[in-house]
Formats: structure tokens, C-alpha cells, sequence
């Protein structure tokens, strides 16, 4: 099927148009972005550089995608943005392509949600079903792993890593990294336990929550240090999925601390 292009739009003709995709009133669409099948730009979407639209995708009035990232080091490189297949972005959402610094691509993953005001910025990367509420934030560099949950308003500053299943509290400030599974809120937020709720809502086995609660008191206990109790941790729950997910987020090399229990001793959330 063909698409829809309303006369009020402005389209290079340089762009790659999907089939059956709608373009409304007073969008813009630049020379080297591509858009999928079936997408929807309800009204003046601003889509501009290397920017890649996935398949069935929506993007609502104002959402602004690909324009230069707000970072002094930019000096015009060919870096990219790729929405995802099944995204819905709403009003006001903006996504700044990449760096030479940073990869050279943002990457937002499937099936997200972004909702009103929502920002990413340079070089940042999210899995799949993300959600982030109204006027969530992430500065450049920040990983974002599948099915994480921003409450709105939230920051996260750059370089932060978010493990999957990982709930940000509402109006909270993120400045270090998530473990997967984990709940953070407050202000420098700390981790107030784990994303009960969200591992529920998932349908993760009875046990396997059971097993990942006793390993997170032991984790964020306070007897001896980080590095021995992620070692204690890792013989006696050898085999848990999820414990081996927190484990091995921990350990990887990071740019940021780790977001921690305020008291370091393991309350759940």
C-alpha cells in the first residue's frame, strides 16, 4: 500500500518511506531518514540526520528525532538515531543522534514507551519495553536494559547503567548504576530493594524470587566487603538466573558506582 503524506509536510525527497505510513500535517522529514511500514506521525513531527524509524511505530505532535545532540563536542559526525519496531513516542519526546565519543548511536529497542517530554540523549542505548513516564531524562552514555520503568520526572545522569527489570522511582535523580530486578528512588536515589512488583507483574517463578530476595540481603548485608559477598553469593546460588543477572551486572566495568542500599543492609522493596 501506499502512504500517506499530508500536503502541509515537508519530505525530501531523499527520504526512504515505508509502506502504508501516515505523515500528517506540518511534519518535516530530512534527507537521510528512513521510516519503516505502517508508522504514524500524527502532526508536526520533526524528523532530521540519520535517523531510522522501525516498523508500526507512532511518534505524536512535537516529537523531535536525530537534530545534533546537545554536546560542545559535537562537530557534526555521521552518527546515527534507530527507533525501534512498536514504539510509541508522544508529544515533546526528544532523541539526539550519537557521538564520536560515545559510539556514534543512540538506539532506542521495541516495543517502548516514551511518554510526553520525554529525553535521550547522545549515545544512549535501550533494550526492549522500556517505559518512561512523563519528563524522564537520561543524559548521554546512559545503557538501559529490557523492561526497566521510569516514574516521571526522573534524571539519570550520563554514563549510568540500568539493569532489566529495574524500576526508577518518580522525581527520583539517578547518578549511579541499577541492578537488574532492582527499585531505586530519592533524591542521589539509593536502592530501596527490589522490584517486586515489576518481577510479579512478569510472571518470574515463585522460587526464582525467593532465591534472588535471599541473595540481595546477602549482597547488600554488611558483613565483610562488596567483592566478598558477590563471591558468596555466586557459589551459593550458582545456577539462579536472576542472582547470576545481578552478579554479573556488578561485575562488568563501569564509568559509575553502584546505586546502594542507604544502610547497606539489604531492605526489600
Amino acid at each position: 500500500m501506499t502512504s500517506s503524506v499530508h500536503p502541509s509536510a515537508i519530505v525530501s525527497p531523499k527520504a526512504k518511506i515505508g509502506n502504508n505510513t501516515t505523515i500528517g500535517p506540518f511534519c518535516t522529514i530530512g534527507d537521510n531518514v528512513v521510516i519503516g511500514d505502517d508508522v504514524t506521525l500524527v502532526s508536526h513531527v520533526s524528523l532530521d540526520g540519520r535517523t531510522t524509524i522501525g516498523d508500526r511505530t507512532k511518534l505524536y505532535p512535537f516529537a523531535s528525532i536525530g537534530h545534533p545532540p546537545q554536546d560542545l563536542k559535537y562537530d557534526g559526525e555521521s552518527s546515527t538515531v534507530t527507533v525501534g519496531t512498536d514504539c510509541v513516542l508522544r508529544e515533546y519526546v526528544t532523541i539526539n543522534p550519537g557521538t564520536s565519543g560515545g559510539g556514534m548511536e543512540t538506539r532506542v529497542g521495541n516495543n517502548c514507551l516514551l511518554m510526553v517530554g520525554v529525553h535521550i540523549a547522545h549515545d544512549c542505548r535501550l533494550g526492549n519495553h522500556v517505559v518512561m513516564a512523563n519528563q524522564a531524562s537520561l543524559a548521554g552514555h546512559c545503557v538501559v536494559d529490557d523492561y526497566v520503568r521510569f516514574g516521571g520526572l526522573c534524571g539519570v545522569h550520563q554514563f549510568v547503567r540500568i539493569g532489566a527489570h529495574a524500576f526508577v522511582g518518580a522525581m527520583s535523580f539517578v547518578e549511579n548504576d541499577v541492578i537488574p530486578y532492582g527499585s531505586v528512588l530519592g533524591n542521589r536515589a539509593h536502592l530501596g530493594g527490589l522490584n517486586l512488583v515489576g518481577l510479579k507483574r512478569r510472571q518470574f517463578d515463585r522460587s526464582a524470587i525467593h532465591a534472588l530476595r535471599a541473595a540481595y540481603r546477602m549482597i547488600f548485608s554488611n558483613e565483610g566487603t562488596l567483592r566478598e559477598r558477590i563471591e558468596d553469593a555466586a557459589e551459593i546460588f550458582k545456577g539462579e538466573k536472576l542472582v547470576e543477572d545481578v552478579i554479573e551486572f556488578i561485575r562488568q566495568p563501569s564509568e559509575r558506582a553502584l546505586c546502594m542500599p542507604r544502610n547497606e543492609a539489604g531492605s526489600e522493596g
